[in-house]
């Protein structure tokens, strides 16, 4: 079997048709394939998030992460353009869902897509994953870890951390949640929270909270890794976007 990926730095039009910077990591076969917008995490457009948009390219699907700072800081350090983006306030929602629609329209524009896509994002990404998937016609959804869907934002965050409870009989897509069982932001309380409201709603979502897992334990550069929650997780995510974006 032919095995072979791309990845490159592309543009795409983002929110109220502005230029913004991507990273675009896809298959080298015909397809089609599925396809996955990956919301950065706070510390932004960073190595990290473009190894795990390269990882769902080796695992057959077209993904792009649009560079969300872009307009803040272009060409900065990742570190400099959260820096600029978080005294800005943060990424507006409104914004953040227009740069999500035009990563997603990009991505059914390429020849080797099967019309699908997917969302997915870590930490902030984790809730600005759920906003889009309320607010956009998306395929799936997996949060991983998001703060904020639930619960009220502690002094000194970006004044667009809001909770988004409320729009979740919005939601548009099968949504996945990974939590750790140590995590602050969400707490398992606030995870609770949102399943039984999504159960309320009748939406289809598939929950898992790790034992012995605090926040960011897919992150493999940081102390707060958890080698056997982030496998498992690996594992459900891709389960997940196979069962929702497969031709």
């Amino acid at each position: 079997m032919y095995d072979a990926m791309l990845a490159e730095t592309v543009t795409l039009a983002g929110a109220d048709g502005d230029e913004i910077e991507a990273y675009l990591a896809r298959p080298l076969g015909p397809g089609p394939y599925g396809a996955v917008v990956v919301i950065h995490h706070m510390p932004g457009y960073d190595e990290a998030t473009k190894e795990m948009t390269r990882r769902l390219a080796h695992h057959g699907y077209l993904a792009v992460c649009p560079n969300l700072y872009s307009r803040e800081a272009p060409g900065a350090s990742p570190d400099d353009a959260a820096a600029a983006a978080r005294a800005n306030g943060g990424v507006p929602d409104v914004r953040l869902v227009g740069d999500v629609a035009g990563a997603a329209a990009y991505l059914r524009g390429l020849t080797s897509s099967n019309g699908k896509v997917g969302v997915i994002g870590h930490c902030s990404g984790g809730r600005q994953s759920f906003l889009a998937a309320c607010q956009l016609p998306l395929d799936a959804a997996v949060d991983c870890y998001g703060a904020f869907v639930v619960g009220t934002p502690p002094e000194g965050m970006p004044a667009t951390f809001q909770p988004l409870l409320g729009m979740a009989d919005r939601l548009s897509a099968p949504l996945l949640g990974l939590f750790g069982a140590e995590d602050k932001y969400p707490s398992p309380e606030q995870t609770e929270e949102l399943e039984r409201e999504l159960t309320r709603l009748g939406k289809t979502f598939e929950f898992h909270t790790y034992e012995n897992a605090g926040h960011a334990f897919f992150a493999t550069d940081r102390p707060s890794y958890r080698p056997q929650a982030a496998v498992d997780g690996w594992q459900k995510i891709f389960t997940w976007f196979d069962r929702y974006l497969s031709a």
